[in-house]
């Protein structure tokens, strides 16, 4: 297939699957009958809405309402958001073993972000308590109240993987859901939340001065704790300078490359540009991305047998070991986390490497599962290339529709004027 055959098709086809997965309560993950996909998500909700906002689709638009809307509805009772909704049974999970914090922090972004692009004022009044609910949830999540969130492990997206305590990916949706706060107060209150606008400061203060090291002595002003940076600083030559560390905790930083996190600090402008360049020669001249299908790992490199963090990998599970080399979170390719990239390069006008970036996302999302083309997988294997996890997956179609609308010249993220 030619690549403009291949981008039409791609872009076609992604949206029919996000037309199949529309109900009269939100988006689907997946229409597939696998596990509990068929359930409204938080976070496979808002992405799949980011897409339809950048797609201008009315009809998909209403859905992501919708989806927020149930959200919304099933909050608990402390504020936290629902991992997931099964409208039609009842059944509410706000994690598994372990909340999912970045539940609660997308749906503050998801809010923001409809309201910015619809200015429905009928949404804001429904949605605005929950989303000062979950804010003072978060406040309190802080533990030691200096500024970031104590995820633990399995209470994010990476629900199957090592990382635990201060995670950079959501310290980033952290900053923009209370960008997203500001934002609203200033619109319901005519005035600006000082006190918050303080906060989006301290806490991009905090994220740059603790998650990216420089091969200098000197130890930074916000630095969380001065030791332990010190001594992370000292063993971090392999990534000083190149890209942003993925989590610190009680027990010291994490060295592997987070690329979801790595491609929120640059769409929402935490890194600068020298920062960007150098992730993005990091990821591009390092082997991560082979040279079989252009798509990223979710994290880098693989955690073999016999390794360090094998043993604590080979425990992390929630029903199945799904981590083996090469596949899932471990170092398997994965179109959603691909499509955040295209929009990032797209946003600093690296259009010819989103557009390859692009065309691996499509390359992915027409592989065939069960003997039918166009399965849309949750990821990739990484070696193989074969496709794996659950097949027509929602925010892997979104990853298409975003990229292709990226490079029309689309932000994912709507900013209003005078915003941090």
């Amino acid at each position: 297939m030619n690549d403009k055959l291949l981008f039409s098709d791609g872009y076609q086809k992604a949206m029919e699957l996000l037309h199949d997965c529309v109900t009269t309560d939100g988006f689907l993950a997946s229409p597939s009958q696998h596990d509990n996909y068929r359930r409204v998500w938080a976070r496979d909700g808002v992405i799949i809405g980011l897409s339809s906002l950048i797609s201008g689709d009315h009809d998909l638009m209403e859905t992501f309402r919708r989806t927020l809307i149930t959200l919304a509805n099933h909050q608990g009772p402390h504020g936290e958001i629902p991992s997931n909704v099964d409208t039609g049974s009842g059944r509410v999970s706000y994690g598994g073993t372990t909340g999912r914090v970045d539940a609660d922090l997308w749906f503050i972004i998801g809010c923001g972000q409809y309201w910015k692009v619809t200015r429905d004022a009928d949404f804001l009044k429904k949605v605005l308590p929950a989303m000062e609910k979950t804010r003072f949830l978060l406040g309190a999540w802080e533990f030691n109240n200096r500024g970031l969130l104590y995820v633990p492990q399995t209470g994010d997206w990476a629900d199957e993987y090592i990382h635990h305590g201060y995670v950079l990916y959501d310290q980033l949706l952290y900053l923009q859901a209370q960008r997203e706060l500001g934002n609203i107060h200033c619109h319901v209150h005519e005035s600006a939340d000082h006190m918050l606008a303080e906060r989006v400061i301290h806490l991009k203060h905090l994220i740059r001065d603790n998650y990216w090291f420089t091969d200098g002595d000197e130890i930074p002003d916000d630095a969380y704790h001065e030791v332990m940076y010190r001594k992370a600083s000292e063993v971090a030559s392999h990534s000083a300078g190149q890209y942003w560390m993925s989590f610190f905790s009680p027990q010291g930083y994490g060295y592997r490359f987070d690329a979801l996190a790595n491609i929120l600090a640059s769409l929402f402008k935490v890194a600068d540009k020298d920062q960007s360049e150098r992730v993005d020669v990091y990821i591009n001249d390092d082997g991560m991305v082979p040279d079989g299908i252009q798509l990223l790992p979710a994290f880098y490199p693989v955690i073999k047998p016999l390794e360090k963090d094998w043993e604590a990998l080979q425990m992390s599970f929630s029903y199945a070991f799904k981590n083996k080399p090469f596949e899932y979170q471990n170092a398997g390719l994965w179109p959603m986390v691909t499509g955040l990239y295209v929009a990032a390069l797209a946003q600093r006008g690296k259009f010819d490497l989103a557009r390859r970036f692009l065309k691996g996302i499509h390359q992915a999302n027409a592989l065939a599962m069960g003997g039918e083309k166009w399965s849309f997988p949750e990821y990739v294997h990484g070696k193989l290339f074969t496709p794996g996890g659950t097949r027509l997956q929602a925010w892997s179609a979104s990853a298409a529709i975003i990229g292709h609308h990226a490079l029309e010249g689309k932000s994912l993220f709507q900013k209003e004027a005078g915003e941090r």
